[in-house]
């Protein structure tokens, strides 16, 4: 079973599965350059979060993503800009887990934006509830490439947080986060997060 596969039964499975994306590619300046055949081989309803923070061109390539996202039927979402996700016309924002308090002021003014914050503790993700974040990214669950020197939560301790999530947050949606492979997936299948969203995982072939 392929990560779009697995992602797509644990959304269908959440009570707020349905008005998010079962997956999301994170863009990633140094792993994946150049992110748009990656995105185009997405499935419809799948979500991109644009990253490539330090990118000079940045905002050149969210207007080819946008472009890319609406002809495909993906959904964009663009990491700590709520005014870049405005110009544009993305369908949400995403916060790293420092700037999470920062979802407040765009759900008021964007009350129908989808807007993700990422969290990595059992406080990241009170914070990305309390500030209205529709759902936090939890991790790394898994070693990745991206924090080598970051010990991963693994798969029970992650599980053991989605699901006081949902007990405690009122069925807050979390998505998987980090060493997300054909391998390592399976292992979450019943954990009850909301769906998964990797850089490699998403972007490999057979995904």
């Amino acid at each position: 079973m392929t990560l779009t596969e697995l992602a797509t039964r644990l959304n269908s499975r959440h009570p707020g599965g349905g008005k998010l994306p079962p997956i999301l590619l994170l863009t990633d300046g140094v792993r994946l350059p150049d992110p748009l055949p990656a995105a185009a081989t997405l499935p419809r309803g799948a979500g991109v979060i644009l990253r490539h923070y330090d990118d000079p061109d940045r905002p050149a390539l969210a207007r080819e993503l946008a472009s890319l996202c609406r002809h495909r039927g993906l959904r964009l979402l663009i990491g700590g800009d709520g005014s870049l996700a405005m110009r544009v016309s993305a369908e949400g924002v995403h916060f790293p887990e420092r700037r999470s308090a920062e979802a407040r002021r765009w759900r008021r003014h964007r009350p129908q934006w989808i807007i993700t914050a990422a969290a990595h503790s059992r406080r990241g993700l009170v914070a990305a509830w309390r500030a209205g974040s529709d759902a936090a990214l939890l991790g790394p669950v898994f070693a990745t490439e991206s924090h080598p020197d970051v010990r991963p939560l693994g798969a029970v301790r992650f599980s053991a947080l989605n699901r006081a999530a949902r007990r405690m947050l009122r069925d807050f949606p979390v998505y998987a986060l980090g060493g997300l492979t054909s391998d390592t997936a399976p292992r979450l299948l019943n954990c009850g997060a909301a769906g998964f969203a990797a850089i490699a995982g998403l972007s490999a072939p057979r995904t």
